[in-house]
Formats: C-alpha cells, sequence, structure tokens
C-alpha cells in the first residue's frame, strides 16, 4: 500500500451561467484546449497536462464548484483509499466515471463539496502536428496567448474546516501544511497536500454573516512555469479587456507569486508560479499570524487576503468571494 492514497487534484467542474464566453476565456486567453463536448458541458486541458482534462465547465443558473476529483496513487489505492473514508465516517457511493475517466467514489465533504477519487483517466495523446520535440512534454508549448502549464490547487470556503481537515488528514492522508489565525485565534486558512506542494486543497473559512448555501469556492488556481511567464501573461489579459482582482503579489505562505482574475461566469481564477517544495514526512503545521503576511508576504501595514474576509464592519472584501468566485 502506498503511504499516502491521493497522487494529485485530477480536475475540477466549475459551474457557469455565461458558457460560452467562460469557454473562450479558458481557450482563447488561458490557452486550454477543448477535449470534448456534451450536452451543457464542455472539458478542457491544458498544454502541460497528461490526461484527458483538468478542466470540466458546465453552464448552470450561477457559478461556483460542480465536482473536484482527486488521482490516487495506484489502482489498489482506489478501494482502499474509498474504505478509509467509510471507515472515517464519510458516506460516498461508487459511479462508472466521465468522459475521460473510469470508476470514481464520490463523496460529499462536511463543509458540503463534492468530491470524487479516481485512478483510471485517458491519456492525451498529441496529434503530429502538436507532438513536442521534448519527449517529456505531452505536446508542444502553445505560447500564443496566456497559455497557462497546468492545473495546481483549489481553494475553497468552508464552514466545517475542522471536520473537512479530518478528512483529508486522517483519512486520505493528506499533510496540514500551514494555517492563518485572526486576533483571537481562529484559524481562518488551512493549506493541505498529498504531496511536495505547499497546498493542493485550502481551506478558508465563510465570512461573517454569510447564510448562502455551503460548498462554495473561493478560487481555483493554474501554474506557470516562471514569473516571466506570468508577467507576460498579465498583457494578454488586459488585451482582453480582463483586469485583475489582485496582485501581481506573492503568499507568504508557499511563497507563492500570484494574480487573481474573475473569468466572466463569476468564479475567481488564480495564476500562480513559484512556491517551495516541503518533502518532509514529518512536517509540523506552521501557524501565521494575519500581521505575519500569510496571505500578503509583502504587506507595508495593509491587510492580507484573508484579512479582508473580516473587515469591521463584519462584511467581507467582495461579496462575490462567498457566491463561488
Amino acid at each position: 500500500m502506498s503511504y499516502h492514497f491521493v497522487s494529485h487534484l485530477s480536475h475540477a467542474e466549475l459551474i457557469t451561467p455565461k458558457p460560452d464566453e467562460s469557454v473562450k476565456f479558458f481557450t482563447d486567453v488561458l490557452g486550454l484546449q477543448e477535449s470534448h463536448r456534451e450536452g451543457q458541458s464542455v472539458w478542457l486541458r491544458a498544454w502541460g497536462e497528461y490526461f484527458h482534462h483538468s478542466l470540466k465547465l458546465t453552464e448552470g443558473p450561477t457559478h461556483g464548484l460542480g465536482h473536484a476529483a482527486w488521482r490516487v496513487d495506484g489502482p489498489d489505492d482506489l478501494e482502499l483509499a474509498a474504505k478509509s473514508l467509510v471507515d472515517h465516517g464519510v458516506e460516498g457511493r461508487w459511479n462508472e466515471g466521465d468522459v475521460g475517466h473510469g470508476k470514481a467514489f464520490e463523496f460529499v465533504s462536511p463543509g458540503g463539496h463534492r468530491y470524487e477519487l479516481v485512478w483510471e483517466m485517458e491519456r492525451y495523446v498529441a496529434p503530429p502536428e502538436l507532438a513536442s520535440v521534448f519527449p517529456d512534454r505531452p505536446q508542444k508549448q502553445n505560447a500564443s496567448n496566456a497559455a497557462v502549464r497546468r492545473i495546481d490547487h483549489l481553494t475553497l470556503h468552508s464552514r466545517e474546516q475542522a471536520a473537512d481537515k479530518a478528512i483529508f488528514t486522517e483519512a486520505l492522508k493528506f499533510r496540514h501544511m500551514d494555517s492563518i489565525v485572526i486576533p483571537g485565534g481562529q484559524e481562518v486558512f488551512m493549506g493541505l497536500t498529498c504531496g511536495a506542494h505547499n497546498h493542493d486543497l485550502a481551506l478558508i473559512v465563510e465570512p461573517p454573516g454569510y447564510e448562502g448555501p455551503a460548498g462554495q469556492i473561493n478560487h481555483l488556481c493554474y501554474f506557470y512555469d516562471t514569473r516571466d511567464g506570468l508577467l507576460s501573461a498579465l498583457d494578454t489579459l488586459a488585451e482582453n479587456g480582463f483586469r485583475l482582482e489582485e496582485g501581481p503579489h506573492k503568499h507568504g505562505v508557499g511563497e507563492l507569486f500570484f494574480v487573481y482574475v474573475i473569468e466572466p461566469g463569476g468564479t475567481r481564477i488564480e495564476l500562480q508560479t513559484g512556491g517551495t517544495w516541503n518533502y518532509i514526512a514529518d512536517w509540523e503545521p506552521v501557524t501565521w499570524q494575519v500581521s505575519d503576511g500569510g496571505g500578503m508576504a509583502w504587506q507595508e501595514g495593509g491587510r492580507p487576503e484573508i484579512d479582508a474576509l473580516f473587515m469591521k464592519d463584519g462584511s467581507s472584501k467582495t461579496e462575490q468571494t462567498v457566491g463561488g468566485t
């Protein structure tokens, strides 16, 4: 049996009320390629990804997260990981799979997010005109736009942070890497990883006063190889009429250089590069005070992203943060 069950974030499904505009943003601006189209959904992958898709866009009445899927370490781990979840009190069920992947174990976390565990994934095979001269790449780098390389991580709002953390760290063997606390000691952010990233999954509390449905997304992140690549992408965003919501800046947590932008359907997308790698199996989680700059490393008396969720009047920085962005 593997030391841990999960290998990486496989894909995420985003719900969008503007499917045509969202598809255009991810393909024409961020450089993802369409893998399949069926019904109300479109499946997309970035140039540096080895499998059928990392993103599924599905038309819906409002923006949000449909589900996220995690690929396990090996064929034997799918059954073992599902059993571990059940042993930890998680109710789930098996399905026969979806476009691009085989059977999956699906479950809902205490925080209300839908997840799947998968193993069998359809591998991408590039046509001759897209074959790379680098044999370890799935295809040529298509840098005619702001082409992202791969999916990186997912950050979600959770009203059951402790219970969600327990599922991922105890049942699925993720490591808890960092937390951010606000004055008074409340933990408002936690970063979890299944590998050597600072976080593959981050959980943020819901802002005070929020009374909407559970299971909301804060952002989905895509990765660039270099800071220059990310900065060049910002020109492409601007030329296509997209203003940055935040950044360029660096998170203290994970030392990630990033920007935030809102895609046409309403979901926040993070574009990121850099970051630390941590292979320490017995790592003890680091606790950041908001004043330490966990959200914004270069703050000068300002408030980081997490602090923005807890303004003095109790309101959030932007209401779209709660509604799925």
